[in-house]
Order: C-alpha cells, then sequence, then structure tokens
C-alpha cells in the first residue's frame, strides 16, 4: 500500500518504514521511545517515570501509547488523573495520546487507519512540547518501527535473562560468545540508519538492565560481558534499570511513580525504605539516559515547588504592606 506522511520531522513512505527526506521545524521535540520486542520487560513503568521525570524537571512532555492492545501507559496515566481528583494532590500530568487499534477485516486499511492516527498525534504535539515519549507494544509491526525510526533517544528495558538477552542476539552455550544478532537488533539496525540518512545521526540507543540479582553470579557476569560485547557491535549504551521490588507494582493503580511526594496524602501510607532504593534507581537511570533538559524548564520547576509549599501558608502581614 502507498502512503506518505510530511511532518515537521521527516517523511516516510512505504511499503516498509523508508525515510526518504526531513525538514526541521523551528522547535521539534525530543523523541524518547521506550521499546522491546519481549514482554514483560518493564516498558510501561519505565516510560511513566520517564515521563514524570521530565515534567518535574519543568519540561512539556506529551506520551503516545502505540499499545493498541494492553494501553498499559494509557490505564497509568488514567489512574494518576483520577487518584489527584479523588485527594486532591497537585500531580503533573502530560499530554496523553492513544493510537486505538483499528479492527476493519482490511489489514492495509486497518494499518492505514492506525498509522494515521499516530501521525495526527505526532503532528498534534512534535512543536509545542519539549519532549515525547512513546511506549511501544512487544511485538513487531508498522507502528513499533515507524516510533523506532523517529526515537532520538531508544530505551530497551531488558530483564537480567539470557531469555531476553535472546530477543537480542544468540550466543555460544559453551563459550557465551555471540553467534548471531536476532530480529529486534536488526530492526533496531535498520531503523538507526534510516534516521542517519535523514540527520546524519543516530539514535542514542541505551539498553537498560532490569531486575539485576542481588548477588553477582556467574550467569550474570556473563550475560554483563555478551551485553558488553553486543554493545561494541551493535552501538548501544548500558544502565542499571530497576531491581525487581513490589513497590513499582503497588504505585500504578494509583498512577504514581517513586519520584511523587510520597506520603499518606499521595500513597494512602507512610512510605518505607524500598521507596526510598526505589527512587534513588530512577533517579541513576534518568542521569545515565542524557536527556536534554533545558535550564528554562528547571527555573519553571523550581518555581512551582516553591508555589506549592507555600501555597498553604498565611501571608506574612509585614511582608505583605511592605
Amino acid at each position: 500500500m502507498a502512503r506518505a506522511w510530511v511532518s515537521g520531522r521527516m517523511r516516510y513512505e512505504s511499503p516498509g518504514v523508508g525515510a526518504t527526506g526531513a525538514s526541521r521545524g523551528a522547535r521539534s521535540a525530543h523523541v524518547v521511545v521506550i521499546a522491546n520486542e519481549k514482554g514483560g520487560s518493564g516498558k510501561t513503568t519505565t516510560a511513566m517515570h520517564v515521563v514524570v521525570a521530565l515534567l518535574k524537571a519543568g519540561q512539556k512532555v506529551a506520551c503516545i501509547d502505540v499499545d493498541s492492545r494492553q494501553r498499559s501507559l494509557t490505564r497509568y496515566v488514567a489512574n494518576r488523573r483520577l487518584w489527584a481528583r479523588k485527594r486532591g494532590v497537585p500531580l503533573e500530568l502530560p499530554d496523553h495520546h492513544a493510537v486505538d487499534r483499528a479492527s476493519g477485516r482490511n489489514v492495509d486499511e486497518n494499518e492505514a487507519a492506525e498509522f494515521a492516527a499516530f501521525a495526527s498525534a505526532i503532528t498534534a504535539v512534535e512543536h509545542s512540547h519539549d519532549f515525547v515519549v512513546i511506549d511501544t507494544p512487544a511485538t513487531d509491526s508498522h507502528l513499533m518501527r515507524l516510533a523506532h525510526a523517529m526515537a532520538d533517544t531508544l530505551v530497551t528495558p531488558l530483564n537480567d535473562s539470557f531469555v531476553d538477552f535472546d530477543v537480542l542476539a544468540h550466543i555460544d552455550p559453551e563459550s557465551y560468545e555471540i553467534t548471531e544478532t536476532n530480529h529486534y537488533a536488526d530492526v533496531v539496525t535498520e531503523a538507526r540508519r534510516q534516521r542517519r540518512i535523514i540527520e546524519e545521526a543516530a539514535a542514542d540507543w541505551i539498553v537498560v538492565r532490569n531486575r539485576v540479582g542481588q548477588f553477582e553470579t556467574r550467569n550474570g557476569r556473563n550475560l554483563q560481558e555478551g551485553l558488553q560485547s553486543l554493545g561494541r557491535k551493535l552501538g548501544f549504551r548500558m544502565s542499571d534499570g530497576f531491581s525487581e521490588r513490589v513497590v513499582y507494582r503497588e504505585l500504578f493503580p494509583r498512577g504514581l511513580t517513586v519520584l511523587d511526594t510520597l506520603n499518606e496524602s499521595t500513597l494512602g501510607q507512610k512510605p518505607s525504605l524500598a521507596h526510598q532504593a526505589a527512587r534513588q534507581e530512577v533517579r541513576v537511570l534518568i542521569d545515565s539516559l542524557r536527556l536534554p533538559i533545558d535550564e528554562r524548564g528547571r527555573r519553571r520547576a523550581a518555581a512551582r515547588a516553591e508555589w506549592q509549599r507555600n501555597s498553604g501558608q498565611p501571608l506574612d502581614d509585614a511582608e505583605f504592606i511592605a
């Protein structure tokens, strides 16, 4: 099916997701794509924490959920909005968009409808926001590939397991040397090649190791060495991610993250040491992504925090008169 979409960021033509030209507007949002073809790796949890971290840094953030079946990020944002309303707490909210799943009988028509919805969402936010965070499905699809080709920063959460490692590459069972790259790594390589054609710069790719074991094992060392070797081959960086903590799952129904002010008003209970440890993990991850957070946004965030601290305090009459 022939189709073309022209935006301020780039032009795509199909079949395939071929990038054939580009023009930058005066301002274009930095696109962060959270992706992995392996389910259960922590994509949505990572996406929401990146969104909230950027919002707290004073950035204007939009997010797009292209996982039309699961819609986990959409539910996370809805939970956050509802909890803020029920508790009367000021929680930062992104400008959220979701791509609905087309359910017609014709595959080409379904893809065209979903493509149009995605294009509409991107067009609506790319020149009015500082960042766009895209959460992708754990399947290979036309929108998943399109998102990869648009990424300025690509984040791939990966559980600390050779089962998850297999989406990137196959290894020799004795030497643990890489024998060949696997399907998802090939998808990313092609998307970055397309991006390089457009802007002469590939996406910054970070593979995030989630659920790393508490104690170093031979298996863990072999996995880390395999990732380091593969990173040199494919051109990605590595970062530590989230440990196996119940706290991340507990926060989802309220739409909260460990970066929020967690107290009895927001959380419904007193925070624990696990919340503090999780917050430090997220901060380390956000720093490792090296996102271009500008100073103007930081000043906005500081002013908002100051207002929130003082909004419940009575006016000082002497200062007011002076």
